[in-house]
Parts: structure tokens; C-alpha cells; sequence
């Protein structure tokens, strides 16, 4: 069968009653491959973990624009760049599933085009876009390329990516149709992206000073050198760059999160896509402001600003806005509302603070991706909004002093009740139920973390016991229920 190259991918023949084995063997086979991946990989950088791009997705759109930008630069300096006249991109698994829902096709011409995700005004990339479409040449190297999104970009829903569920090849060809220069990438999830067969992003890394690779190991190493888990991760950024480097890199991170909340919270319309949903966060953030006035307030208005806070970002998220990584764009709202809440409901909140929160938050991000899967291709949306809420939970513990072992327990609490969450946004959308679901994590986190911090940070069921618990749901969790929009919410709607 010919791979589809229709505006979105069809459903083949074959995803139908008998189906559900196919889809289990290649969840399998996926889940297996993950863990290898993962296991070489060696500490995370907080600057790794937290990464300012584009929406809507960072796996199916900040991963495919950097692994389409390094496609153009490795082929600009080839001697196949002087033959090359046409240039094809193929996806496969959840990338050719889910189709330009994720922006996907627009990522990639943009990478093609040398923009990257963490350079790149919202604006000038639908300016360059719509350029693009319209027949504008790519320059690489010595070739001028006419591109054509429509025909040279394949969503192959039949053939299976033998490493992971995102998968992207790119091929070069000459003006006699050969195939002059190629190469395949794994858009691994938070916007990480590896060559097929390699298997670690950074594995040139200085050596970490306070290495752990588990909740348990963190937690001795903490007792051991009377550290904080965030004083930890300070110490490990410190061996990768300078402390003033340090300082600011977590500024930027705090400001590029604040902002989205600010711009989500005042920007209104449609959302992009044809699903026809509307931006809500801002008529409900004024709705809330109206109401603060009001001599009486309902105990659970926290709440409510907690929620659009959420709302608003992944709002700006799902509009193709700049947002943060956290530890994905699907689930970039939980993080940036529980610090916006911190600011604005704790009494004392201060920058020391933020930057707990944001070291201590990345730390626990990266025993996830390190152990299990920050991907919802590979686990569902536990891997996004439960990996999020996990770590917003555990930040927000840090930042109101809480011990290692209750920050431990606020991040064991909060993943505790997102296991099993699955990944089935409509249209392939990071819409419905995404928005939504970001608020539900974000007051999630907060829950956990007032209860952890309740406690001495002794508890029955470990981080890691929930980590692993985690991987196995994701890796026995049905494919189409991994971000492919092939059941779930994602066909059981009405569409009016």
C-alpha cells in the first residue's frame, strides 16, 4: 500500500476488528525499545529537561523542526547538496497518525528553512510558512529546493518505524530521482530528538558532580551530603556551565512560563484547526477579576485562577504559541500555573523560591524520562500531564521548604493518580481534552504537595515504584490510545 499524502492520514483497512494485536505488538515492541534507549542516557540538564519552542506539540512539532534543521545543516555541507533538487519527508507511527493536527508538516518546512523552535518568533513562523506554501525555493547549502509541503511531505500510516512510534526520514534526490543523501530521526518525546541507532543525546557531558539515576539513589545522596534535591541539581548545571549562566538560564525559564500564562490570559478567538474551539481563559480570568471585588468568595476560587492559569497556556500552546517544555508542550500549562500560583497565593513567595521549584521540578522530570517515558506516543498522557503535575507537585514542595522525602512523596502522589491516563486528543488536536486536562494536573499538584507536606515524608509506595508502574501501564496500554488518535475521545465524539 502506497503511504497516504492526503491533508489527514486515513485509517487503513487493516485498523479495524482485528486490529487490537497489531496495535498490541507494536506498543510492545515500542515500550521495549524505549527502555534501552533511555537507560544510556546519562544526567539531564534542566535546560534539556525545560526548552522554549513552539507549540502545539513537542514531540510531533519541536522535535521534528530541530530534526529537520539538522537534516539541512548535515546536507548543506555534503557534496550531495550540489545534485539535490527535491527533498521528502516521511513520517510514521503516532507523527503519521495524528497528521497536521500537530503542526507537524509545518515544523518540518520551517526546520527545512533553518528555523529553530527556541529562536523563533510565533509571527514570523506563519509568515515564513505561508511563504513557503506559496512556492518560496529552500536555500541549503549550494541547491535551491522547491518544497512543496502538500507532496513532499508523507504520512505513511502502514509502514511500522522499526525504533519508535516517531519516527521521520528525510531523503535528498538528484534531478534523476536518486536518492542522494538520507537520514532517519526519533522524535523521543520533550522535544528530544536522536539519530535512529543512537542511543544518547548528550552522552559527551561533563560527568555530574551529584549523580543519581532513581528517587532512591536521589534521596540517599541527598542524606549523604546533606543536600537538597535542588541544591543538587545546582551543583550538576554548575559542572555544564557558569553559575551567572545558571541564574539566568532559570530567569529565562521562569519569564518565558510567566509569559505565556500572561498571553493566554488575554488573547481571545478561535482556536486553529477546525474543531471551532475558543479560547476561554481570558473571559474567565476577567470574569474572576470582576468577582474580586465581592465581599464574600467561594472557598474554591484558588482554584478557578489555578485552572486558567493552566488554561492559558496550553491555550497559547495550542494556537502555535511560544511556550516551555514541561516536560512537554501537550502538558506545558501544569507547571508555569503552580508557579504563577505560588506567586501569587503564597504568602513570602520569592525568586529563591522559583528557582527551587524549577531545579527541583526538572530533577523529577528527569528520573521519568530517565526510567520511563516523557512521551505520549510511548505511554499515554501519563508520560505528558502526569509526568507535569509530578513535577509541578515536587517544585512546589521544594519552593515552601519541604524535606527530600516529602518533595519525593508529592511527586509520588501526584503520578500516583494520573497512572493510566491516555493519550487520544480529537483530530489529532492538542486541544480537547488536552486544555482541560493541564488544569485538572495543575490543581492535582497542588493537592499533592499540601498533603505531602501534612506528612514526615514517609510513605508506603515509592517514586520509583510509581516510575516503574508507569512504564509497564504505558508498555501494555493499547497503541491507539498513544497520541493516534485511533480510539478513545478521539472517535468517540459527535461532531455537530
Amino acid at each position: 500500500m502506497r503511504p497516504s499524502r492526503t491533508q489527514l492520514p486515513k485509517v487503513p483497512d487493516h485498523v479495524g476488528s482485528n486490529s487490537a494485536a497489531r496495535l498490541r505488538r507494536l506498543s510492545l515492541r515500542w515500550a521495549r525499545q524505549m527502555r534501552s534507549v533511555n537507560e544510556a542516557d546519562p544526567m539531564i540538564s534542566v535546560f534539556d529537561l525545560f526548552k522554549i519552542g513552539l507549540g502545539p506539540s513537542s514531540s510531533h512539532t519541536v522535535g521534528p523542526m530541530k530534526a529537520a534543521l539538522a537534516f539541512r545543516t548535515a546536507l548543506a555541507v555534503h557534496a550531495a547538496a550540489r545534485s539535490t533538487v527535491r527533498i521528502e519527508a516521511t513520517l510514521f507511527g503516532s507523527l503519521a497518525w495524528t497528521g497536521p493536527g500537530h503542526a507537524t508538516d509545518k515544523a518540518i518546512a520551517l526546520g527545512l528553512a533553518g528555523f529553530a523552535p527556541d529562536a523563533t518568533d510565533p509571527d514570523a513562523a506563519d509568515a515564513a510558512f505561508a511563504r513557503l506554501v506559496a512556492g518560496a525555493p529552500l536555500q541549503i547549502g549550494p541547491a535551491t529546493i522547491r518544497f512543496q509541503a502538500a507532496t513532499d511531505i508523507v504520512f505513511d500510516t502502514v509502514s511500522p518505524p522499526p525504533e519508535h512510534p516517531n519516527t521521520l526520514a528525510f531523503r535528498a534526490f538528484d534531478a534523476a530521482g536518486r536518492c542522494v543523501f538520507e537520514e532517519r530521526w526519533l522524535s523521543v518525546g520533550g522535544g528530544f530528538i536522536l539519530r535512529e541507532g543512537q542511543t544518547a543525546a548528550n552522552e559527551a557531558q561533563a560527568p555530574a558532580p551529584c549523580s543519581f539515576a532513581s528517587g532512591a539513589e536521589m534521596l540517599a545522596l541527598g542524606r549523604d551530603r546533606c543536600l537538597t534535591i535542588a541544591e543538587m541539581t545546582r551543583a550538576n548545571e554548575a559542572a555544564w556551565r557558569r553559575p551567572d549562566e545558571v541564574a539566568a538560564g532559570l530567569r529565562a525559564l521562569r519569564e518565558a512560563m510567566l509569559d505565556s500564562v500572561a498571553r493566554g490570559l488575554k488573547r481571545r478567538g478561535e482556536l486553529p484547526g477546525g474543531l471551532r474551539v475558543q479560547r476561554r481563559a481570558a473571559g474567565i480570568f476577567a470574569r474572576l477579576g470582576s468577582a474580586s471585588g465581592a465581599n464574600a468568595h467561594a472557598a474554591h476560587e484558588v482554584l478557578d485562577f489555578l485552572s486558567v492559569y493552566a488554561m492559558a497556556v496550553n491555550e497559547e500552546n495550542a494556537a502555535g504559541g511560544r511556550v516551555v517544555t514541561a516536560p512537554t508542550n501537550g502538558a506545558a500549562g501544569v507547571v508555569p500555573a503552580v508557579l504563577r500560583y505560588y506567586l501569587d497565593f503564597i504568602p513570602g513567595a520569592d525568586h529563591e523560591g522559583v528557582e527551587r521549584f524549577l531545579l527541583t521540578a526538572a530533577a523529577i522530570g528527569a528520573l521519568f524520562k530517565l526510567n520511563a517515558s516523557i512521551s505520549g506516543a510511548e505511554v499515554g498522557c501519563q508520560g505528558e500531564v502526569g509526568v507535569a503535575a509530578s513535577m509541578a507537585a515536587a517544585g512546589l514542595a521544594a519552593a515552601l521548604g519541604g524535606s527530600n522525602g516529602q518533595v519525593e512523596n508529592a511527586a509520588e502522589i501526584a503520578m500516583e493518580h494520573h497512572l493510566g491516563l491516555t493519550c487520544d486528543p480529537i483530530g489529532g488536536l492538542v486541544q480537547i481534552p488536552c486544555i482541560e486536562r493541564n488544569a485538572f494536573g495543575a490543581v492535582k499538584a497542588v493537592a499533592a504537595a499540601s498533603l505531602a507536606l501534612h506528612g514526615d515524608g514517609s510513605h508506603r509506595v515509592s517514586l520509583d515504584s510509581v516510575i516503574a508502574t508507569m512504564r509497564e501501564t504505558g508498555r501494555d496500554m493499547s497503541n491507539k490510545y498513544k497520541e493516534t488518535s485511533l480510539g478513545g475521545l478521539a472517535v468517540n465524539w459527535v461532531e455537530c
